[in-house]
């Protein structure tokens, strides 16, 4: 039986652990204490004493293959980026939710559709707490959810204190929280390695992700190192002030919009040297384990392409779009627009994972230790 002390070994000093936080989340959720997640967003051991070597902490991290062909079922799973029921385009119907949106502000949308219709008690998301600043939150109510829209530049990835990452994403650290307040029905908004966390976990029918009836993925193209060394590097890699930023966007480039409404980009290759070292090595750009996919790549400017993987996920978005909490891209306007959008998320993830792969292979040849 493998343990956290493999999973270090294995995992983290390779240098590809993504700090999903499932490992610790699951722990703490159980109430077992042996791990928890340290100021950097790494688990590390709590209190040794407290393990019980179940091994489960080792098999749910996503960088495990264990139970792949498991977790692969129950998302109907298949080649080449993940099953694709629907491919829209869409965004909020409800202009104050556009408003404070990355995108279309359609993750927002839905989870308020789901509160309203009674379908979940709350969801996992993160809220912000500063400028381009955010921490995980487990909202239970409306004013929660609209609260959490737009992408920061954050320390969203599990923490109770702040430090340099760049996440786009909730945490499953609220797991605790859930647990405590016996919710049983919550949405769940995450990037690609959170989600196949959750999905390993359901594949062994582990409490509390029974309590997860809805996974949002994001469209993810990494997570980044953001101190103040690396924000004045990309200030003058695009000649702006951060001052001067109100609202920031990642597709398959950074898109910083100022005061003024110019907006200014920064290429993927500009940020490669802040970007983690584990995303180096993922190959999942299009969350392909979730119910629904989410991300801007591919749709117009305020919009947001929406992939549903899953039947649940499929009857969740036709349900919005009847009732118009969704408004859908007209087709007026582009009658390709489902397949163009389509097709930049498969270019994307096509070559996330080429660039994954040729990494996997040169660190089979050279093995890499970093510091953890």
């Amino acid at each position: 039986m493998k343990t956290f002390f493999n999973l270090v070994q294995d995992v983290q000093k390779k240098g590809l652990c993504h700090r999903c936080g499932g490992c610790a989340t699951f722990c703490t959720a159980i109430n077992y204490g042996a791990l928890k997640i340290d100021s950097n967003g790494k688990p590390i051991y709590a209190d040794m004493e407290k393990c019980i070597e179940c091994g489960l902490c080792y098999s749910i991290c996503p960088e495990i293959n264990d139970l792949e062909e498991d977790t692969r079922r129950i998302a109907a799973w298949s080649e080449p980026m993940g099953r694709v029921i629907e491919t829209t385009v869409v965004r909020a119907a409800v202009a104050p939710v556009r408003e404070n949106a990355t995108d279309g502000g359609a993750v927002t949308a839905l989870l308020l559709h789901l509160f309203d219709r009674n379908r979940i008690d709350g969801a996992i998301v993160t809220r912000p707490v500063g400028k381009f600043q955010r921490e995980p939150h487990l909202a239970t109510t409306r004013e929660e959810i609209l609260n959490s829209a737009g992408l920061f530049f954050d320390t969203s990835h599990g923490m109770q204190q702040f430090s340099d990452q760049y996440m786009t994403y909730a945490s499953i650290q609220e797991f605790d929280p859930m647990v405590r307040k016996k919710l049983n029905r919550v949405a769940l908004v995450g990037t690609p390695c959170q989600i196949k966390s959750i999905r390993k976990m359901q594949a062994m029918n582990l409490v509390p992700s029974d309590a997860i009836q809805f996974c949002f993925g994001l469209f993810c193209s990494g997570n980044f190192t953001f101190g103040e060394k690396e924000r004045q590097q990309l200030a003058e890699a695009g000649g702006f002030s951060w001052e001067d930023a109100v609202k920031i966007n990642l597709k398959d480039r950074l898109l910083v919009t100022l005061k003024s409404g110019e907006e200014k980009t920064i290429s993927m290759e500009q940020m490669s040297s802040i970007k983690r070292y584990a995303c180096t090595y993922c190959q999942d750009y299009s969350a392909e384990f979730a119910d629904i996919s989410f991300g801007g790549l591919g749709a117009q400017k305020g919009w947001t392409t929406v992939i549903s993987r899953t039947p649940l996920g499929r009857a969740v978005l036709a349900d919005a779009r009847d009732r118009n909490a969704l408004e859908q891209y007209s087709i007026k306007d582009d009658n390709e627009f489902a397949t163009k959008a389509l097709q930049a998320v498969r270019r994307a993830s096509a070559q996330k994972k080429k660039k994954a792969r040729h990494a996997r292979y040169d660190m089979q040849k050279r093995p890499v230790r970093v510091n953890i």
